[in-house]
């Protein structure tokens, strides 16, 4: 059973990529905005979905492996959005945005480990 919290930033994650999506779409079409928009994709939403698996996991174990993935993946993103914006191919304000809400994740993943693993 999903709690409150771990609801709340679902709808937080799934609301991220949408508008990680259509930041993507977007883009000024060049060869570089597709190889780094595809990178960008497959990480950006897989922050959503491996936390999403994660919440069925059987173990805190398990658990902190899926935040870990998630982690890498948002920090992975942070590059690839940076990339997208200066080099004049993604809109400043958006990328800006979407940079802030990945650091917040960042944040909330790095702060959840810490505690699965006892450490807080």
């Amino acid at each position: 059973m999903i709690n409150p919290k771990q609801q709340e930033f679902k709808k937080r994650l799934y609301s991220f990529v949408l508008r990680l999506i259509k930041f993507i779409e977007d883009c000024k079409k060049s060869s570089t905005t597709r190889i780094v928009g595809n990178q960008l994709l497959r990480r950006g939403t897989g922050i959503l979905g491996t936390y999403i698996e994660g919440l069925s996991s059987s173990s805190k174990k398990e658990l902190t492996n899926y935040f870990n993935h998630s982690l890498k993946s948002t920090n992975e993103s942070k590059v690839w959005v940076c990339i997208l914006r200066d080099t004049g191919n993604g809109d400043r304000d958006e990328a800006n945005f979407l940079l802030s809400e990945l650091e917040e994740f960042s944040k909330i993943f790095a702060s959840s480990i810490l505690t699965l693993k006892g450490k807080r």
